[in-house]
């Protein structure tokens, strides 16, 4: 057997060992200023709720305030009604989550599993919805609505946002990447499909399905343009929409208290994240190994 030189040995070992150090240097230094770039508008937020007034816009700006105060906060509390918002949206997010993952799975399992007629065809229309914008759909929807006495209701919110083409995508994917093996053994202990996706698939898809639920979570606790056009009443406005009121702020320089209520507004989002995170990361990296 030859023997390596431990000249040449420490000369390739320290030639390596730098490339990979240069390496995860140059790495970690790019996360940095992407991870600046995206947390620094969430950082200047909470920085200015928690300033005075007259604080608001100094230059240049300070990233902590000299004397912090939770006066905006009191303010917000005061102009809206703060509580009331949160409770609508949180109810409208929920089911709107709920909904989503239902309705994702069952419809992703059926395109993956089952044989039907026209499958292929239906699924290609189910992707096509995906590009037609929001924009374009939200008048037939507005009239519809009105037409079931719907309008200006949660209901109104909740129940059109139930189908999701994303998600049923997402779960077409999953549901291919699991082995036919499973549903097929349940198939010879008499099994029904309903049963196996039950019993068998709908477990296995949990961390897919809690892809689709936090995303449609985060999407629609953001939601701004159908509650605007949806809801007339204030007392079911969601609370993006509830924001709005703020901008009176705007005009006698008060930007803290407008942004003290976006900064309550990330809160339930961040917490959502926070909790979903690990399964989040399970689904994605579960869905990657699949394929």
């Amino acid at each position: 057997m030859s023997r390596v030189n431990p000249v040449n040995r420490m000369k390739y070992g320290m030639k390596y060992g730098m490339k990979y150090g240069l390496s995860s240097w140059a790495r970690i230094a790019g996360l940095t200023v992407v991870a600046l770039l995206t947390l620094g508008p969430v950082i200047w937020t909470v920085s200015t709720s928690l300033r005075a007034p007259a604080e608001s816009f100094d230059l240049p700006p300070q990233i902590i305030p000299s004397e912090p105060t939770t006066e905006a906060y009191d303010q917000v509390f005061a102009q809206i009604d703060v509580w009331l918002l949160a409770l609508n949206s949180t109810l409208v997010t929920a089911l709107i989550a709920v909904g989503q993952m239902i309705t994702a799975g069952l419809a992703g399992y059926a395109f993956a599993r089952l044989e039907f007629r026209f499958k292929k065809p239906l699924f290609g229309l189910v992707l096509a919805t995906m590009m037609v914008p929001l924009q374009v759909t939200i008048v037939p929807v507005f009239l519809i609505l009105k037409s079931m006495g719907l309008t200006d209701t949660l209901l109104g919110l909740i129940i059109p946002a139930w189908p999701t083409a994303f998600g049923t995508f997402l779960m077409r994917q999953y549901f291919l990447g699991m082995p036919k093996d499973l549903g097929e053994a349940a198939m010879i202990d008499g099994a029904g499909p309903w049963r196996i996706f039950r019993s068998v698939y709908a477990p296995l898809a949990a961390p897919g399905l809690a892809i689709v639920g936090v995303l449609a979570f985060n999407y629609h606790w953001n939601e701004f343009f159908r509650p605007l056009i949806l809801e007339t009443s204030t007392d079911n406005f969601t609370l993006p929409l509830g924001l709005v009121s703020l901008q009176g702020n705007l005009g006698t320089g008060s930007v803290s208290v407008v942004l003290a209520g976006v900064a309550l507004s990330m809160i339930p989002a961040i917490a959502v994240f926070a909790v979903g995170q690990r399964p989040l990361r399970e689904g994605i990296t579960s869905a990657g190994v699949n394929r």
